[in-house]
């Protein structure tokens, strides 16, 4: 099973890599389909790589690497720890939003890694992400409000954008309190999970009355 999931992982990120559904692909330097553990209860989904994601091939490795570094710091954690990828796997031109017809086009990649990897937590990192759990909703107001998903045993938590936090330093104070309570989301997804994946107790009426029976063999 190990070797299984490692091996769909890496034949995703290669066909990540030879990527043509969309023209994100034209002008880059290199794809960036996700790194980290890929059996991590953490999945962190930002939006696009930007420059130096696509000179290295790597998610969050600039400025907003460095901040999103610090951040799993705080939580005892390190990048190697945790999955990062983004919503699309070429960098927008100009580090501009992704278009809708270019995230459709990346869609089925992510969602084959979200289906592998089966995270307790997918943490949004800025708007677009976050729109694929929250559609309408602002960041402003449900930043750091999780939305639990009975149906596949898993939490949504949105977050801005560390690119976001580093322009506007006012919001640096929600984002460090948001991130110090993703462990207790993880920790109550692994308590719903085990609770599913437990047998039901028998009903006072299932239980056998009297003493046990003892069965013939013949």
């Amino acid at each position: 099973m190990t070797q299984d999931r490692a091996e769909a992982l890496a034949a995703i990120a290669a066909q990540v890599k030879t990527c043509t559904k969309c023209d994100l692909y034209k002008g880059t330097t290199n794809a960036v389909p996700g790194a980290g553990n890929i059996y991590t209860d953490i999945m962190f989904i930002g939006e696009g790589p930007g420059f130096n994601e696509d000179k290295q091939g790597l998610p969050f490795v600039g400025r907003s690497g460095d901040y999103l570094n610090y951040l799993l710091n705080l939580i005892d954690l390190n990048r190697d720890q945790v999955f990062i990828t983004n919503v699309v796997k070429h960098r927008p031109p100009d580090n501009r939003d992704p278009l809708p017809d270019e995230m459709i086009a990346c869609k089925g990649y992510l969602d084959d890694q979200i289906e592998l990897i089966n995270p307790s937590v997918i943490a949004t990192l800025g708007r677009f992400s976050m729109a694929r759990y929250f559609p309408g909703a602002k960041i402003s107001q449900i930043h750091g409000q999780p939305k639990y998903d009975d149906e596949k045993g898993r939490a949504y938590y949105p977050l801005f954008h560390p690119a976001a936090v580093l322009r506007n330093p006012g919001l640096r104070r929600d984002m460090e309190a948001d991130i110090k309570r993703l462990l207790e989301v993880v920790e109550k997804v692994k308590t719903m999970r085990s609770s599913e994946a437990a047998p039901p107790k028998p009903k006072d009426d299932d239980k056998p009355s009297g003493p046990p029976k003892q069965l013939s063999l013949f």
